[in-house]
């Protein structure tokens, strides 16, 4: 696989060539500081790009020119990483030497369309799609309780602190959804093409100079973009004693959602211990959370974790009945305690260690992953996959027990079931 960045001004571009793939992949990924006011708009507004363009007014022309081309595929993506609301939106397309010559250039230029040639008149989107982006969205906001994980999850980030960006709902709010108009919605969209910074990922089998010629003729973004901030968010306080929420649900099932942040990660912790930390934890079926709660003590139907480095913490979450969160608690923090203490099998580390690196040679096989891996090492400046898989190598008993001393038990919510 080879990696070539280029700075042209006004978006980076990165080609990432490698014959593993019958497609091209193109990611265009919009980073803006994030806005709590703005995420409901963003969201809205990537809807309503995959509805119609200038030359395609209706859903259905584009889906029928989609299928002329081989049923290519265009999709889109709103999240907070850190300090940054990232949308993207992708196209996949076979490569001409499976389909017909000229195919992947008309693609191009048909997703350049979707971005750039909307359709819009007097500065504003056509009332009739925005309605039903408009109508789509509502009917999505008022039932985000239907999806109890989920919903869980974003209550906890709620309770941890209300004020911090870890709350924001990348859903978005009802509330901001009735004051959001075509003609503002037009404006954010405006900002967003004009003011966003910009990256290109190009991924797959390609000539390095036909598709640059494709890119800068078909991706006219025309300002100059100062670089990125910091993504990372400010170590947030943790506190002295553990906050404890709960709210009931018509659900049969509990969900149980446990924010644990860490403080003060040195760079090798950040770069290879906590991926190992979180597996050994509850990364897999091999983890002390799966292996004790789960297995021994049937004190629930699922649980896992994961670590959100640019929130500097990690979540444990679980389905569960209710009458066993009692013991559920005692053994999470059990089991917290005895790898603090070191208590970690030579075992353990090692099976952390082969899912890791399973997990690095997965990542060059899908190209979405390929691009995230490259977007994320040059984002956090982390080490390169072969960098890190030997820096894996080195870690040891004692740095897992490290780690974990500098994790805590913060935020604590429970969407308790109660219906039989």
């Amino acid at each position: 696989m080879e990696i070539i960045n280029k700075d042209l001004g006004s978006f980076h571009l990165h080609f990432i060539k490698t014959d593993k793939f019958k497609t091209i992949t193109i990611k265009v990924m919009f980073h803006s500081p994030i806005n709590k006011k703005e995420i409901t708009k963003r969201n809205l507004l990537i809807d309503i790009l995959l509805q119609s363009s200038l030359h395609y007014p209706s859903r259905r022309e584009l889906s029928i020119k989609a299928e002329e081309m081989y049923s290519l595929d265009i999709y889109t993506n709103n999240q907070r990483l850190g300090n940054y609301m990232v949308t993207s939106i992708s196209l996949d397309v076979l490569n001409d030497k499976y389909t017909e010559e000229g195919n992947m250039e008309k693609a191009i230029s048909f997703f350049s369309e979707l971005l750039f040639q909307v359709d819009s008149s007097n500065s504003s989107f056509r009332k009739e799609k925005f309605e039903l982006v408009k109508k789509n969205a509502e009917m999505a906001l008022s039932s985000i309780k239907e999806d109890p994980s989920n919903y869980a999850l974003i209550r906890m980030y709620e309770e941890f602190d209300k004020n911090s960006k870890v709350s924001y709902r990348m859903t978005g709010y009802l509330e901001d959804l009735e004051s959001i108009t075509e003609e503002n919605l037009y404006t954010s969209y405006l900002d967003m093409i004009h003011k966003d910074l910009v990256d290109i990922f190009v991924v797959g089998d390609f000539d390095n100079k036909e598709m640059l010629s494709l890119i800068k003729s078909n991706f006219k973004f025309k300002m100059v973009k100062k670089d990125k901030g910091p993504y990372e968010l400010e170590e947030l306080k943790i506190r002295r004693n553990i906050s404890m929420k709960r709210e009931e649900t018509d659900n049969t099932q509990s969900r149980l959602v446990i924010a644990c942040p860490f403080k003060k990660l040195t760079e090798k912790e950040k770069n290879y211990v906590l991926p190992l930390a979180n597996m050994i934890l509850g990364g897999g079926c091999e983890s002390r959370l799966f292996q004790e709660a789960r297995e021994e003590y049937s004190l629930c139907y699922s649980i896992h974790s994961f670590a959100r480095r640019l929130d500097h913490m990690i979540i444990i979450t679980a389905g569960l009945d209710k009458d066993n969160y009692p013991k559920m608690k005692s053994i999470i923090e059990n089991i917290l305690g005895d790898l603090k203490k070191g208590k970690i099998t030579d075992r353990e580390l090692e099976v952390a260690k082969q899912a890791y690196y399973s997990s690095l040679e997965e990542t060059e096989e899908s190209s979405s992953r390929t691009i995230l891996e490259c977007f994320y090492e040059e984002l956090l400046n982390i080490p390169n996959v072969e960098e890190r898989r030997l820096g894996v190598e080195k870690i040891t008993r004692q740095d897992i027990s490290r780690f974990f001393k500098k994790v805590k038990i913060d935020t604590i919510f429970l969407l308790e079931g109660g219906a039989e």
